[in-house]
């Protein structure tokens, strides 16, 4: 086969591109560097352009949005976290202080009062942290003791428990309902008023607790209460024989032994002294139901004694004058006094008279009930004497305690048929 070349014009046409790409390919190539040029970085080539659609409005908005909720979450985490440290850091008093919150007060007052009393160092950090735990309607009012150093997550615990400082006042056994409340008006801590003395009788004298803000009358409520509740337990475990028909005579004849006696172990002794004149159908003949027919509620005044026109006094009360219990109760009896009420002694004693040493002498009969008196009035008799010589002057008579004239409910008692009486010497009546 014969392999035909070009030749003349047509070779030199053809032998033209070859020539242009030998050229090219020349102009390409890259001269070699010197060294000094070797050493020098090469320029980093431009970022790309930005596409169209990176440009749209819409996707600015987007992006500047994301950007502003990124700072605000970075933002509100670090102000939660600043606020919670804040909030339970230990404060820095470092001693212990008291507050009172008084009702209806709201949050936002709660953290002034907190922050005027030094208490916490940001009242909007106080109120925050309330919100935040969800305790806002749980504050309690009252008064607080706060610990030194508590923080103010311990302060908001404080107020959310409602354990404030927890006061008592003390109900003497055997006051009368006018004592009684003139002790609580006398009370600095409790508010309010009394409209009405509660009738005599029907509260429980004890030891009642309070905080800062209960009312007096509230006091008394809950005095109510006690007594129905203890007199309703006590009357249903009585002694079936008693002489006695119903609750209110109870409660009538332990405030009698109420105002007899405070020693403990002589209360069912001195309860069975009364039932047995009951049972008998002899006059109590009783001074503290004497004191009561002529004072009423107020008492025996301070340094007063019982008069001869005392006794012969015609009242409801005057167990020397009228047969069985008073009227009704001459005090508030305690749960001890309607307990021996309602379960006395089994003895036969009819008779009492005071020993000297703060306790009584019994007796069965009224023989024996004499001598007693005749030692009991020996033994004063003597103390006086010793009391005048040491002081070298000596006191007018028939101020003595257990003297004769000074107390005539022992002058003359009579026998059990003529109603003698159960009867002690003045000093052992008076115990308003």
């Amino acid at each position: 086969m014969n392999d035909a070349q070009p030749t003349g014009e047509g070779a030199d046409k053809a032998a033209e591109p070859a020539r242009g790409k030998s050229r090219a390919a020349g102009a390409s190539r890259i001269n070699p560097k010197s060294p000094s040029d070797a050493l020098r970085p090469e320029r980093a080539p431009g970022p790309p352009p930005r596409s169209q659609q990176a440009r749209h409005p819409i996707v600015m908005i987007m992006n500047f949005a994301m950007t502003i909720i990124v700072v605000s979450v970075l933002g509100a985490a670090g102000l939660f976290f600043f606020g919670k440290m804040r909030f339970e850091e230990r404060s820095h008093f470092d001693q212990p202080r008291t507050v009172l919150i008084d009702r209806g007060t709201g949050l936002r007052d709660i953290a002034e009062i907190l922050h005027e009393r030094g208490l916490i160092s940001s009242k909007w950090i106080f109120v925050a942290g309330v919100e935040f735990s969800r305790e806002r309607d749980n504050l309690k009012a009252g008064e607080y003791l706060i610990p030194a150093h508590a923080s103010m997550r311990d302060i908001m615990n404080a107020l959310v428990s409602g354990k404030g400082i927890v006061y008592s006042i003390s109900i003497p056994e055997g006051l009368t309902s006018e004592q009684i409340v003139d002790k609580l008006n006398a009370d600095p801590v409790l508010i309010g008023t009394i409209e009405t003395v509660p009738p005599e009788g029907t509260l429980l004298p004890d030891t009642y607790r309070y905080t800062r803000g209960d009312s007096r009358q509230g006091i008394i409520d809950r005095m109510e209460r006690e007594h129905d509740r203890v007199v309703a337990t006590v009357w249903a475990g009585r002694d079936k024989d008693l002489p006695v028909q119903s609750p209110e005579e109870l409660v009538t004849l332990a405030s009698i032994v109420e105002k007899e006696t405070g020693i403990a172990d002589e209360r069912s002794r001195v309860a069975a002294v009364f039932i047995n004149r009951l049972k008998q159908n002899m006059r109590l003949q009783s001074d503290p139901t004497v004191i009561y027919g002529v004072y009423g509620g107020a008492g025996l005044p301070q340094g007063a004694a019982i008069k001869r026109s005392d006794l012969d006094a015609e009242n409801d009360y005057n167990t020397y004058k009228i047969a069985g219990l008073p009227k009704g109760p001459i005090a508030n009896p305690g749960r001890a006094s309607l307990a021996a009420a309602a379960n006395p002694s089994r003895t036969k004693d009819l008779y009492f008279v005071a020993d000297g040493t703060g306790g009584h002498a019994f007796a069965e009969n009224y023989q024996d009930h004499r001598k007693n008196v005749a030692r009991y009035r020996a033994l004063m008799a003597d103390q006086k004497a010793g009391a005048d010589a040491a002081d070298g002057d000596a006191a007018p008579a028939g101020t003595g305690p257990g003297d004769q004239e000074a107390d005539p409910t022992d002058a003359a008692p009579q026998p059990p048929a003529n109603g003698g009486g159960a009867k002690k010497p003045k000093a052992g009546t008076q115990q308003d």
